[in-house]
């Protein structure tokens, strides 16, 4: 195989090395830009489901309140009927006090849940989504530089010589220059001709070197006949 031809094949199969990595590339993006999508979606269904167990937390919390409430009032009746020598009375509400404890020990357990389940996910969804705001302005500018080079391409393609449309342009700029050159090249030629025609060029020039002299002045006339008339 020639040199030239071992080139070409060389050159066809670069183009097409560089044709199936820019597809992939492409295809590559955009299954990012999918990703990110799924991402979005996926985080705002993160964002509604936080407000579910908020809620959640927001009840439990509610209720251990109101348990430690009621506690605290019984503990209270107790005391007061043990003051007033009413053991009976003591003994009932002291049996409710436990049911009370009783209940409040689980509820605890489950606000404690819901509070740490809940600053969990606050956590990831703000971590999540520094993330993907990175990611996006990664592509944002990614995708600029690509767009930037594709006009740069387009732009050297256009000046490279290849294009004919463009080699055309530049050819017809330069024929209508050297129209232009050859139109002042006339005009100046014309002129220098009149000059030459009427003497006036080489008039100036004798004149200048101090071969002839320019036209006598009215003082001149008058001194010149005034030494004539003493004659």
């Amino acid at each position: 195989m020639s040199g030239w031809l071992n080139k070409l094949v060389t050159a066809v199969r670069g183009g097409v090395n560089e044709a199936g990595e820019s597809l992939a590339d492409s295809q590559a993006m955009r299954t990012l830009d999918q990703e990110i999508r799924d991402a979005e979606n996926e985080l705002n269904e993160a964002k509604s489901s936080l407000t579910t167990v908020v809620a959640e937390q927001v009840a439990a919390e509610r209720k251990v309140k109101e348990l430690q409430k009621s506690i605290s009032e019984h503990e209270a009746y107790t005391m007061q009927a043990l003051e007033k020598g009413n053991d009976q009375l003591a003994g009932e509400i002291a049996e409710k006090l436990a049911t009370l404890e009783a209940e409040l020990a689980p509820q605890q357990a489950v606000l404690e849940s819901h509070t740490a389940v809940v600053k969990q996910i606050k956590t990831t969804i703000k971590d999540t989504g520094r993330t993907l705001q990175a990611l996006k302005t990664e592509v944002a500018v990614e995708k600029t530089q690509e767009q930037a080079h594709k006009a740069q391409k387009a732009l050297a393609s256009r000046y490279s010589g290849t294009n004919s449309a463009m080699v055309g342009a530049k050819a017809s700029l330069e024929r209508i220059k050297a129209r232009r050159q050859k139109e002042k090249d006339r005009m100046k030629a014309a002129l220098d001709m009149e000059k030459d025609e009427k003497g006036d060029d080489l008039q100036a020039k004798m004149r200048e070197a101090g071969l002839i002299g320019s036209s006598p002045s009215k003082n001149a006339i008058l001194e010149r006949l005034k030494n004539k008339s003493k004659i």
